[in-house]
């Protein structure tokens, strides 16, 4: 049941085993035929180890404000975090929490397109899941270290689904530049840099919901 602010608490349950936390927020369709429905995103969140949760700020912020845009949004909490069960996996065990949560979204929310949209370590993470139903990725500040680069099969293959990567101008961790050295040889990879900020996005969060938004309207099928 959804609360005033329209969330939906929920638990997700891992292909090994695990419990974990997870919220949705869904739009309300003002139109009899469906035509405002643009889509679904998932949203993965920053570094377990490093205070990352599902109320951090950018994730926080995709969730406020994409549902306004027609999109259903689902967030969780890597196992370890919060109430989810489990301990930190190493960026390989969050994998299984990532197909978790789109099960979840998919039976929720089943519009498309669904993307996957991760902040820092989320972003890095939802690069490695290659997951069928999946009809893009946007990896919001990615460091692209938290995996081996070859290990990011959802890019560094032959995938020909399309991948937004939005990178701050003066990321601590991954300058647009080195983004774009490091994903040169990526398929239907594009690279939106964010002027004047670093990491953490602090007053850029609009901008990037923004961008989030127009990539999945831009893969909704034309009605």
């Amino acid at each position: 049941m959804a609360d005033d602010t329209g969330t939906i608490s929920l638990r997700l349950t891992t292909s090994d085993g695990l419990g974990l936390e997870a919220e949705a927020r869904l739009p309300v369709d003002p139109s009899a035929d469906g035509s405002a429905i643009t889509g679904a995103v998932v949203l993965a969140h920053p570094h377990p180890q490093q205070g990352g949760s599902m109320v951090s700020l950018v994730t926080s912020e995709l969730f406020r404000l994409l549902p306004q845009r027609g999109i259903g949004v689902l967030r969780f909490n890597f196992r370890g975090v919060g109430s989810s069960e489990g301990s930190y996996g190493e960026g390989r065990g969050e994998q299984a929490d990532i197909v978790a949560a789109i099960d979840a979204l998919t039976e929720l929310w089943p519009q498309r397109p669904l993307v996957l949209c991760g902040w820092s370590f989320g972003g890095d993470t939802s690069l490695a899941v290659a997951d069928a139903r999946l009809d893009g990725w946007v990896a919001i500040a990615p460091p692209l270290r938290i995996l081996p680069l070859e290990e990011l099969t959802a890019a560094a293959g032959s995938d020909p689904r399309p991948k937004l990567l939005i990178v701050p101008e003066h990321d601590q961790f991954r300058t647009p530049d080195a983004a774009a050295d490091a994903t040169a040889a990526w398929t239907d990879t594009r690279i939106e840099a964010i002027a004047g900020a670093d990491h953490f996005l602090v007053g850029r969060t609009e901008k990037v919901a923004g961008l989030v938004a127009a990539f999945v309207e831009q893969l909704a099928p034309t009605r």
